[in-house]
């Protein structure tokens, strides 16, 4: 299973954000290019331990569940995953560019990992392999919405 670990996948990932650009629009959902880079910059920001979010209550009853089912096999994140309020963009516009080299600075950031307290907000506690699986697959599923 591909994870954010393996540096070949790092450096694919970063091959592939390095192709989008302010022409690419979203094969599903409602984020623009821009939207969507500043959202995987704060996901990556939260798993890389920069900033915390609070616990969701559903995520409490049902993340176990979720993450194990998200992380079980290859399989990539479905079209229109829901996310918490907090991942959400309301800016439009802003330097792709500079968000780009911000994102792929926060990927190249994987290959010295330590949250080994790591919390999701949905998900709760989890082990550094469910976290280097849903990081891939995250991203994966935005660039590929993306065509990347």
């Amino acid at each position: 299973m591909k994870t954010i670990f393996d540096n070949a996948t790092r450096d694919e990932l970063v091959g592939r954000i390095k192709t989008l650009n302010e022409s690419r629009t979203p094969e599903w959902g409602q984020m623009n290019i821009y939207q969507m880079l500043k959202h995987c910059i704060l996901a990556d920001e939260m798993y890389l331990g920069k900033k915390n979010y609070k616990r969701m209550f559903l995520g409490r009853l049902l993340g176990k569940m979720a993450l194990k089912n998200l992380t079980k096999d290859e399989t990539p994140m479905g079209k229109n995953a829901p996310t918490s309020a907090d991942f959400k963009v309301s800016e439009k516009n802003g330097d792709i560019a500079s968000e780009k080299k911000k994102w792929i600075a926060l990927i190249e950031e994987y290959a010295h990992f330590s949250n080994p307290d790591f919390v999701h907000w949905f998900f709760g506690k989890m082990t550094k392999e469910q976290i280097g699986c849903l990081v891939y697959k995250h991203a994966d599923h935005h660039l590929r919405q993306f065509n990347s």
